[in-house]
């Protein structure tokens, strides 16, 4: 067969793909699929009222015609971003792909849907509760990396000024990052299962889109039928995203005042 034949196969059926099953795997979560996944949070990972754990990707591909400097990203390749964010067992509640290689961490989860829903209070998120009986109620977060800026709804770790001779910010360090590698181990299992991200993707960036829906919906699907410890046996630190997903560059600012005094999980966790 020809490539444009082949082309239009992949695509059609990664269309398909996406839209018979992402109703099914990856539905929008309600308020009682958002406190399901918080209570397995805080079972699994000792991190309360989290709502998932996020992170973004870049998609290595080849460099389109006349893409210009769109898709160049900070470490010399092209690429797209895939932006996750993933519950305590590995699977995706939701996905943005299709952003810029070149635009910035914040960029890219600002102005996707996601982050939108988040910053306009869009996504049925249970009200706050205690973490404790006849504690002060505690804000439901996202967690995320130092990629990331701080808001009243998303936590990322102390910065190293921050934890020097502190225990109690290294403490709330290290829990966070319990529950955000979670999503770093579902990166690492969906490169390990689908080979095609450990290289340059070499089609149309419109085309990768489609596979990146497809692919993270098919893993969603098989994560009922599989044991994914198996793959998380081969994942470390150095070879867990593989070459195809580079991480996204970290966050150069201050945080806002207002995610300081309006959210206070970390002192409830660092007790």
């Amino acid at each position: 067969m020809g490539f444009s034949t082949i082309r239009e196969i992949v695509e059609e059926v990664c269309h398909i793909i996406w839209k018979v099953l992402s109703p099914i795997y990856m539905p929008k979560p309600t308020k009682d699929d958002w406190k399901k996944i918080s209570k397995e949070y805080k079972e699994l990972w000792n991190f309360p009222n989290c709502l998932g754990s996020l992170d973004g990707k870049h998609i290595n591909i080849r460099c389109p015609i006349k893409g210009g400097s769109a898709y160049y990203n900070y470490k010399g390749s092209n690429s797209i971003v895939l932006l996750a964010l993933v519950n305590a067992h590995y699977r995706f509640i939701t996905i943005d792909v299709g952003s810029y290689g070149c635009n910035s961490d914040g960029n890219v989860f600002a102005k996707s849907i996601l982050g939108n829903a988040f910053e306009n209070k869009k996504l049925d998120v249970p009200e706050d509760t205690s973490l404790e009986d006849n504690g002060e109620p505690m804000p439901y977060v996202i967690v995320a990396d130092e990629a990331f800026a701080l808001k009243p709804y998303l936590m990322r770790p102390y910065s190293r000024v921050s934890v020097t001779e502190n225990e109690r910010n290294k403490t709330f360090n290290y829990r966070l990052s319990r529950a955000r590698r979670v999503v770093e181990n579902a990166f690492g299992i969906l490169s390990a299962r689908w080979r095609v991200f450990r290289t340059v993707i070499q089609v149309h960036h419109n085309s990768v889109n489609k596979i990146v829906l497809a692919v993270c919906c098919l893993h969603n699907m098989l994560y009922c039928s599989h044991d994914y410890d198996y793959y998380l046996d081969d994942i470390n630190e150095e070879s867990e995203i593989g070459e195809g997903l580079d991480n996204l560059e970290p966050l150069r600012g201050n945080s806002t005042q207002r995610s300081f005094e309006g959210s206070s999980v970390a002192e409830s966790l660092i007790l």
